[in-house]
């Protein structure tokens, strides 16, 4: 492979760098003016907004709504503040891109398509233009010419978001790229593409279903883990302001296996359902199976209810779903995974007006959560009537006429609160 000469090189060193050092204390620190893009649930993932300069990787399946979403925003921040957007198609055609934004609605005379995915020539246009955002999708299909790999390697997406990167930073122009995930929903390529970047979002739901939850799994200039939800229709996709609300409307309250958890997503409380379903073994060795939430916790779960409550659930299949197709990571939803799978054990179902958070420890005793009064508010807010929660957590929380409080050291203690008429 032939070296790129000198002159060629694409980080050289501009005025904006040639700076000598600075004592931190005589930095002027000042937040910066965000770009909002007029769809709010995406403008509150990224932190109020998109930052100048800033670089975002957006991640997901394909067919799951990153480029909807992506023409979506281009369309409004353009036509809301008359400003002009760059929106670069790789992967499809100029007609192609022009059904789907006709599909979408309106579509503004600032908002410039261009199919290109020669590094170079993108380049070019970006400067020559000065757009207030440029949208790449993807980068996996982008390339820089001088460099013998296929689009798609490690080196070309590597020197394209290298240089494109370099670029946001010396122009403050903020630079949207969409990248390909891979089988085990990682994004393609390299794992210095996501540390390159300034923002990492992920695209997360079954394509099949109509409800969308984007992700920030990193955030130089915001909360990381915070979610925004989205319905997808055929005008494209449509915001959700009460996710709580959609995640629980199709619940059928009193049938044993069901009870309901307030998580924390970033900083927004939301209260999903967790289902169990404990049915005898038709074979030799019981399956276990886990939807939206990690196998090896349930499986941790179902072993302290065996050894410290005497659930003996080794001959029995058991079966776990977070409803609605959101994924759970955090461990306060120990204590409803567990009443949940004892509720279907038992065939007795948790009371209606429940709601159960709590972390559970290998010895059966039910742990602290963080943020337990944001969550308690969500489900006061929607209707329920009573909160089982770690005895821990109590000295933090003040009385409230309109909602029970029930803690409980140790998941025994849970369970009877729950099940019991």
């Amino acid at each position: 492979m032939e070296e790129v000469a000198p002159t060629q090189r694409r980080y050289q060193t501009g005025p904006s760098l040639a700076q000598p050092p600075t004592a931190l204390l005589e930095v002027e620190a000042c937040e910066d003016i965000r770009v909002k893009t007029g769809i709010r649930e995406f403008d509150r993932i990224l932190g109020g907004g998109i930052v100048p300069g800033s670089v975002i990787l957006v991640g997901g399946e394909p067919g799951i709504g990153k480029s909807t979403l992506l023409l979506q925003a281009s369309n409004r921040l353009s036509s809301q503040q008359d400003t002009t957007v760059l929106y670069v198609s790789g992967e499809e055609s100029l007609r192609q891109t022009k059904l789907r934004a006709e599909r979408l609605g309106p579509t503004s005379r600032k908002l410039l398509i261009v199919s290109e995915a020669n590094l170079e020539q993108i380049m070019a246009h970006i400067k020559d233009l000065s757009p207030q955002l440029v949208v790449i999708d993807s980068i996996q299909i982008v390339y820089k010419p001088d460099l013998e790999s296929a689009p798609g390697s490690v080196s070309q997406l590597r020197e394209s978001a290298g240089e494109l990167t370099y670029l946001a930073k010396t122009t403050g122009i903020p630079i949207v790229l969409v990248g390909h995930v891979t089988k085990e929903g990682s994004i393609a390529g390299p794992r210095v593409l996501e540390h390159m970047v300034d923002t990492v979002l992920y695209f997360e739901g079954e394509k099949y279903q109509n409800y969308r939850v984007l992700r920030a799994v990193k955030n130089r200039f915001g909360a990381t883990n915070e979610i925004g939800v989205f319905e997808m229709t055929e005008a494209g996709l449509l915001e959700v302001a009460n996710p709580s609300q959609i995640f629980l409307a199709e619940r059928s309250v009193g049938n044993p296996g069901s009870m309901v958890v307030p998580i924390l997503e970033g900083t927004r409380p939301i209260l999903v359902e967790v289902q169990a379903l404990v049915s005898p073994a038709n074979f030799g060795v019981p399956q276990r199976r886990a939807m939206g939430i990690d196998y090896n916790r349930v499986s941790l779960l179902l072993a302290v209810l065996e050894k410290r409550v005497g659930a003996a659930m080794g001959k029995y299949d058991v079966f776990v779903n977070i409803a609605g197709g959101i994924k759970v990571e955090e461990p306060a939803t120990d204590l409803g995974l567990c009443i949940a799978c004892a509720s279907s054990f038992k065939e007795i179902p948790a009371r209606p007006g429940d709601v159960a958070v709590g972390e559970v420890g290998l010895g059966g005793e039910v742990r602290a959560v963080a943020h337990a009064k944001a969550r308690i508010a969500e489900a006061k807010r929607l209707g329920f009537s009573r909160c089982i929660i770690g005895k821990s957590n109590l000295k933090n929380l003040a009385a409230d006429a309109e909602i029970e409080i029930v803690a409980c050291a140790t998941v025994d203690e849970a369970l009877d609160a729950a099940l019991s008429s």
